[in-house]
C-alpha cells in the first residue's frame, strides 16, 4: 500500500481543493496542522471499544519519535480532506475530528469500494447524460456516494458551531433521498466518489521533497 508524505498530502489536497492552486495557501496548512494537532493531542487507546477512543483519524500509529518522518495513506489523506470540508461547512475542529475517528470502519471501507470502481466507467459523460433525470442532483459521475451530516433545526441559521447529531454514508441518490425526508433539520452533503477519485490524480501528480541537503 503506497504510503505519502506530508508535502505530498498538502500539496494534493490544496489541487483538489482548486486545481490552479500551485501550492497550498497559509489558511489550508494552518487547518490542516490543526486538524492533525488535535487528533495527536486527543490520544488514543488501542484497547477501548470506542473507536472515538481507539483509532485516531488521520494516522496509522502513535507518533514515533523525533526526526522519524510519518507518512500517510491514501485513505488518510482522504479523511484529512473530509476534515478540511467539515470545517469549511462550519462544523468545529474538535467535533470533526471525533466524528472521522467514529466513523473511520465505516468510511474507509466505503473508501476502499470507491477506490475499486472503473473510472472510464464512473465519469463516462455520455452514460451520465444518459441516466439523468429530471429534478436528480447535478453529479460528475454515475454512481455517487454521499457523506451526509444531520444537524439540529437551530442550526439553520448558523454558518459556524453547527452541531452534529449523526452522520450517515448513501450509496446512492434514493437512499440521499429517503435520508434527508426522515431528518427534520440541516443536512450536510459531501459526495464523496468524484472527491475520492480526484484526490488519488492529485496524489499521484505530486512529488515528496527530499529531506536534508541534498549530495554534492
Amino acid at each position: 500500500m503506497p504510503t505519502f508524505k506530508r508535502n505530498q498530502v498538502e500539496g494534493a489536497i490544496a489541487r483538489a481543493i482548486d486545481p490552479t492552486a500551485e501550492k497550498p495557501s497559509a489558511d489550508l496548512l494552518n487547518r490542516l496542522k490543526r486538524l492533525l494537532d488535535t487528533d495527536r493531542s486527543l490520544g488514543r487507546s488501542a484497547k477501548s471499544t470506542d473507536p472515538e477512543k481507539a483509532t485516531y483519524a488521520f494516522f496509522s500509529q502513535d507518533a514515533a519519535g523525533s526526526g522519524i518522518e510519518v507518512r500517510f495513506q491514501e485513505y488518510e489523506t482522504f479523511a484529512l480532506l473530509s476534515g478540511w470540508r467539515f470545517l469549511d461547512h462550519g462544523f468545529p475542529q474538535q467535533k470533526a475530528v471525533l466524528t472521522l475517528r467514529r466513523m473511520r470502519p465505516r468510511l474507509e471501507q466505503e473508501h476502499a469500494r470507491i477506490m475499486q470502481l472503473d473510472p472510464k466507467d464512473l465519469f463516462d459523460q455520455e452514460r451520465i447524460r444518459a441516466a439523468a433525470q429530471p429534478g436528480q442532483l447535478y453529479l460528475n459521475n454515475a454512481a455517487p456516494a454521499f457523506l451526509v451530516i444531520c444537524s439540529s433545526e437551530k442550526d439553520i441559521a448558523k454558518t459556524v458551531d453547527r452541531s452534529i447529531q449523526s452522520v450517515a454514508i448513501c450509496r446512492n441518490e434514493a437512499e440521499l433521498m429517503q435520508l434527508i425526508r426522515s431528518h427534520f433539520g440541516l443536512n450536510t452533503i459531501l459526495e464523496l466518489v468524484g472527491t475520492a477519485h480526484l484526490l488519488r490524480e492529485c496524489l499521484l501528480r505530486t512529488q515528496p521533497t527530499l529531506r536534508g541537503r541534498p549530495s554534492k
